[in-house]
């Protein structure tokens, strides 16, 4: 097994290539301000990207918080990311929370929120930067910037949308209400809703699915299903067809059509 990153205040574990990124900041439901989780997310999208020893990443938190967002005593006391100047506020968000949209983003697995509790502001925002998202009977939800006068400085603006579509998105980001997880299950927020002890392993039977399939051919996959976000459909026609070219030439696709056509389950390599 490949080394793992070191963590502050988040875990990682890393089995048959499903990595679990568990958060450990339950004494402050998880913020993402206030503690080392900033770092800790970052790292571990750029430990995933360059270890090929990783087809997928799941993201939960422990106690009964998946994440606060912002710490709204630090916000009180004007402290952290939060204090200074106006210049200084703007680039304390582009060096600080503003990564995670970043990292997240440029990450080459799928991802996982395997959402245990409640995910609120920045905390929804990070949910919504994954690729699935899974509930249980405690997960809620809520886009709760408003309420407290500011605005989603992360990104969630532009996350939200693409999850539940312009109309729902504007709803939850201007009234700041909580959504529950069968509500947000109904919105396509959440793909699907389990029990609470079921929420990890549903989760870990998910990305092992995934982590079954070739490991290149899923980060390529990844890859034109973001690009497809922003690209009209000739350039990225160009771009799957270069894809598919290299596609083609890979052991691991021989090795899928032999035990399709032998019927016998694949044994793939990564090459």
């Amino acid at each position: 097994m490949s080394q793992l990153p070191h963590l502050t205040d988040a875990r990682i574990e890393l089995e048959d290539r499903v990595a679990t990124l568990t958060f450990e900041r339950d004494d402050l439901r998880n913020a993402l301000t206030g503690t080392a989780l900033i770092d800790d997310i970052v790292h571990t999208a750029a430990w995933a990207n360059l270890n090929r020893e990783v087809s997928a990443l799941i993201i939960t938190g422990d106690g009964k918080a998946f994440s606060s967002g912002g710490n709204v005593k630090e916000m009180r006391e004007k402290e952290g990311i939060f204090g200074g100047a106006a210049a200084e506020i703007q680039e304390q968000y582009r060096q600080g929370i503003q990564r995670i949209p970043l990292a997240m983003n440029d990450i080459e697995v799928p991802t996982i929120a395997a959402v245990n509790g409640a995910a609120i502001g920045a905390g929804f925002d990070l949910c919504n930067m994954c690729d699935i998202r899974i509930g249980c009977p405690e997960t809620l939800l809520g886009e709760t910037f408003i309420n407290l006068g500011i605005i989603p400085g992360d990104g969630g603006a532009w996350f939200l949308q693409r999850v539940a579509g312009y109309q729902r998105a504007a709803e939850l980001t201007l009234t700041g209400r909580l959504v529950k997880a069968d509500e947000a299950l109904e919105y396509g927020i959440l793909m699907e809703v389990v029990d609470s002890d079921q929420l990890l392993p549903r989760a870990r039977e998910i990305a092992a699915e995934i982590a079954s399939k070739p490991p290149r051919g899923v980060r390529m996959t990844k890859r034109l299903l973001k690009a497809a976000q922003r690209m009209d459909l000739k350039d990225l026609l160009d771009m799957s067809a270069s894809m598919q070219a290299i596609s083609h030439q890979m052991e691991d696709h021989r090795e899928a059509v032999d035990a399709f056509l032998d019927k016998r389950p694949p044994d793939f390599s990564g090459e």
